[in-house]
C-alpha cells in the first residue's frame, strides 16, 4: 500500500475500510500535491479523521464508474479539477484543446464538458438522493447565474443545473470540515443551512441565517444585461469575510442563497494545511501514460501566500480567493522547501516561491483586519490607496532563509511579482536582491497594456508606472553585470481596447524593440468584472459603458497589430492600418510597421527568382554528385 489516497476498490480493502465517508470525483489525473485543490482538500479530511477515496476522471458515458467505493457513508464531493472545464478544453477562439495539462500523458478528452454537472447527474443515477457536495474552481466561480462564452448565454448557477445539494466557494478547507462534521452528527444536508462559503437551494419561504443584500430574479437576469451588471457589482462587494451579506437568486419557486465567505485561513491555519503528508506528486499508475505534465510546474515550487488586492478585472481571484491576502509562516515555508531538497530528483533549484502574486505577505493595510476591504475602491488602481502599506522585509527573509538550505543552490521568483506594488518601496532592498540573486534569465510581468483607457478597464495602474519599473530593473541589472531581460504579458481584444488602441500598443513595442512571442487574446471566463464589460458594454464596478471588440476578424486585427512584425500578419496589418487612416505606417521607413503589399508583377517575379534559385541549386547538387561518384569509381579502379 502506497502513501496515496486509495483509488480504486481495491486499494480502500487494503486500508481495511469497508466503504469511505467520501468519494472525491474529480476531472483532473490524481496528484497529491498541495497545488491542486483536491490534494489539499482530501488531506484536510483525512487530518479530521475522514476516510477519502479519489475517483478520478471516472468514465462519464454511464452511472458503472461511479459505483466503485460504493455508496460513501456521508457525501460525494464533486470537482471539475484546477480549472474550468471548458477553459480546459477550449481556446479563446473556442477551438478544441489538443492537450490537457491535468491529464496522464496530457491525452484530451478524459473529463467531460461542464464536467460538475455531468458527474453530478451520472451519481444521481447511480445512487438517488445521496448527498452531493460541489466545490473547486468551476463550481466557485459559476455559484451564480452567470454569462457563458462557449454557449453566449445567460446560464443558470451550477447548484441548479448539478442538481448538488450545497456549493462550496472560495478556498474550501473551513467549509467542508464543517460540513463534514454535521453530516458525520446526522445532521440532514437539506437542514444544513448555516454554514459561510456555501450556497443551497432553498423555498421561497424559508428562513435566511444572515443579512441579505440584494435579490435577483434568474429570469430578469437572462434578459436585461443592465440588471446583469448590477448584480455582479453587488456580489462583486460582498466577497468579504467581514462586511459581506447573504445573496439572494430566485429560480421560479426555488431561492438560491449564498451565504457570506468564510473568514480565510490565518497563519497557523494554512501552516496546518502545508504540513499534511503530501506525496508531492502524481499517483505512480500515471507512471507508464507519461506521468502528469501539471506537476512540472509546481514540482520544486512553494505557494507562500492566498488572496491578492491587487484586483485585476479579468481575474477570478477576487471571486474566488479574495482580496484579502493571507501568508505562511517563514518557518512553514522553510520545511516545505527542506522536503523539497530531499527528493530524488533535486538539482538545488527552488523553482518558485509565489502565489496569486508573489511579493504580498500581508493585507494591504491594518484597516482590511477591522472593517474588510473597501467596496468603492481598489488598493492599487487606478492610483494606489493612501493606506496601502509596503514592505518586502519578511519576503526578503524567507528568501534567505531558504537560500541557506545546504542543499539549495538558487531560488527564483517566477509566479507574478506585482511591479507597481514593488516601485512604492521606498527601500530597494528587495529589489536590489530580485535582480541580483532571484531572476532566471528572464522575469515575467503583466503590464498587459499600455493604453490609459484599457488599463482602466483592466483594473490596472498606469502604464508609466511600468516604463519607470522596466527602466530601474535593466539599470539595477547592469549594475551587477548580468544580462537578464523583461517578459511582458500583454492582452489583445481586452473590453474597452479599440484597434486604435491596439495601434497605439503595437507602436510602443516598437519603440520597446520588443517582439512579443505570445499575445494572450482575451478570454471571457466565469467570475469576472471583464468577462461582465465583455457581455453586457458595462463596467459592473461603476456602470458605465465600455467599448467591447465582439467582431472575431476585428479581434484578430488587433492581435495582429500587438504581432505586426510577423511575416503571416502582414496582409491583417495593413488593413488595420488602412482602416485607422494610418497608411503612413506602411513603407520602408524606419517608423512604418509592415511593407507594402507586392503588386502581382512584383509576386511573379519573385516567383521566378525563386523557381529559377531552386533550378540552379538542383543542378549543382546533380553536379556534385555525378563528380563524387565519378572520384569513387576512379578509386575503385586504382585499387
Amino acid at each position: 500500500m502506497n502513501g496515496f489516497l486509495p483509488i480504486n476498490k481495491t486499494d480502500m480493502q487494503e486500508r481495511g475500510w469497508d466503504r469511505p465517508d467520501f468519494v472525491y470525483v474529480t476531472g483532473d489525473a490524481y496528484v497529491d500535491h498541495p497545488s491542486f485543490g483536491v490534494a489539499i482538500i482530501s488531506r484536510v479530511l483525512e487530518a479530521a479523521g475522514f476516510r477519502v477515496a479519489i475517483l478520478s476522471q471516472p468514465d462519464y458515458k454511464s452511472a458503472d464508474a461511479f459505483r466503485e467505493f460504493g455508496k460513501p457513508r456521508l457525501a460525494f464531493l464533486v470537482t471539475a479539477g484546477n480549472i474550468d472545464s471548458m477553459v480546459a478544453h477550449y481556446t479563446a477562439a473556442k477551438k478544441k484543446r489538443t492537450y490537457d495539462y491535468y491529464s496522464a500523458g496530457g491525452k484530451a478528452g478524459l473529463r467531460p464538458d461542464r464536467a460538475t454537472i455531468v458527474y453530478c447527474n451520472r451519481i444521481r443515477e447511480a445512487y438517488g438522493d445521496v448527498p452531493i457536495v460541489i466545490g473547486g474552481l468551476e463550481a466557485s466561480l459559476r455559484r451564480f447565474a452567470h454569462y457563458d462564452y462557449w454557449s453566449d448565454s445567460i446560464r443558470r448557477s451550477i447548484l441548479v443545473d448539478s442538481r448538488a445539494d450545497i456549493l462550496t466557494y472560495g478556498m474550501g478547507e473551513n467549509i467542508l470540515l464543517r460540513i463534514a462534521e454535521l453530516l458525520d452528527k446526522g445532521v440532514p444536508i437539506k437542514k444544513i443551512r448555516d454554514v459561510r462559503g456555501s450556497v443551497y437551494m432553498a423555498k421561497p419561504d424559508e428562513k435566511i441565517h444572515f443579512p441579505v443584500a440584494a435579490e435577483f430574479d434568474y429570469n430578469e437576469l437572462k434578459t436585461d444585461k443592465r440588471k446583469y451588471a448590477e448584480a455582479f457589482g453587488i456580489q462583486y462587494k460582498n466577497q468579504d469575510s467581514i462586511n459581506g451579506k447573504a445573496i439572494v437568486e430566485h429560480y421560479d419557486d426555488k431561492v438560491l442563497v449564498q451565504n457570506p465567505p468564510m473568514p480565510p485561513l490565518e497563519r497557523k491555519e494554512l501552516d496546518r494545511v502545508y504540513s499534511l503528508p503530501y506525496m508531492r506528486t502524481y499517483h505512480p499508475s500515471y507512471e507508464s501514460l507519461g506521468g502528469v505534465p501539471a506537476i512540472e510546474e509546481v514540482r520544486f515550487s512553494i505557494t507562500h501566500n492566498r488572496g491578492c488586492f491587487g484586483g485585476c478585472n479579468f481575474c477570478a481571484l477576487a471571486f474566488h480567493q479574495g482580496r484579502t491576502v493571507r501568508s505562511r509562516s517563514v518557518e512553514s515555508v522553510v520545511a516545505e522547501a527542506k522536503k523539497i531538497t530531499e527528493m530524488p530528483d533535486f538539482k538545488g533549484y527552488i523553482h518558485d516561491v509565489g502565489g496569486p502574486t508573489a511579493n504580498f505577505r500581508y493585507p494591504a493595510c491594518k484597516k482590511q483586519l477591522e472593517s474588510g476591504v473597501c467596496s468603492s475602491r481598489k488598493c492599487l488602481a487606478p492610483t494606489p490607496c493612501k493606506n496601502l502599506e509596503v514592505d518586502h522585509t519578511e519576503y526578503i527573509h524567507l528568501i534567505e532563509e531558504i537560500e541557506k538550505l545546504p542543499k539549495v543552490k538558487k531560488v527564483f521568483i517566477r509566479s507574478g511579482i506585482r511591479f507597481d506594488y514593488l516601485m512604492l518601496d521606498k527601500d530597494d532592498t528587495f529589489f536590489k536582491k530580485l535582480v541580483r540573486d532571484n531572476v532566471s534569465g528572464q522575469l515575467k510581468v503583466a503590464p498587459e497594456h499600455c493604453s490609459s483607457a484599457v488599463l482602466r478597464c483592466m483594473g490596472k495602474p498606469d502604464f508609466d508606472v511600468y516604463q519607470k519599473f522596466r527602466s530601474k530593473y535593466f539599470r539595477l541589472t547592469k549594475e551587477v553585470g548580468k544580462e537578464q531581460y523583461l517578459v511582458p504579458y500583454l492582452m489583445s481584444s481586452h473590453p474597452g481596447s479599440t484597434l486604435k488602441d491596439a495601434l497605439e500598443l503595437a507602436l510602443c513595442l516598437k519603440r520597446d524593440r520588443y517582439a512579443p512571442e505570445q499575445v494572450q487574446d482575451y478570454y471571457p471566463t466565469p467570475g469576472t468584472a471583464s468577462t461582465v464589460m465583455f457581455y453586457t458594454g458595462l463596467n459592473p464596478l461603476d456602470m458605465k459603458p465600455v467599448y467591447v471588440a465582439t467582431d472575431y476578424h476585428e479581434k484578430q486585427l488587433q492581435r495582429a497589430l500587438l504581432q505586426y512584425n510577423r511575416p503571416q500578419n502582414a496582409s491583417l496589418v495593413r488593413e488595420a492600418l488602412v482602416k485607422l487612416h494610418r497608411e503612413d505606417l506602411i513603407g520602408y521607413g524606419e517608423e512604418c510597421l509592415v511593407r507594402p503589399e507586392r503588386s502581382t508583377n512584383e509576386r511573379k517575379n519573385k516567383q521566378k527568382l525563386t523557381k529559377k534559385t531552386q533550378n540552379s541549386k538542383n543542378y549543382t547538387k546533380q553536379k556534385q554528385n555525378t563528380q563524387t561518384y565519378k572520384k569513387s569509381q576512379n578509386k575503385k579502379r586504382n585499387k
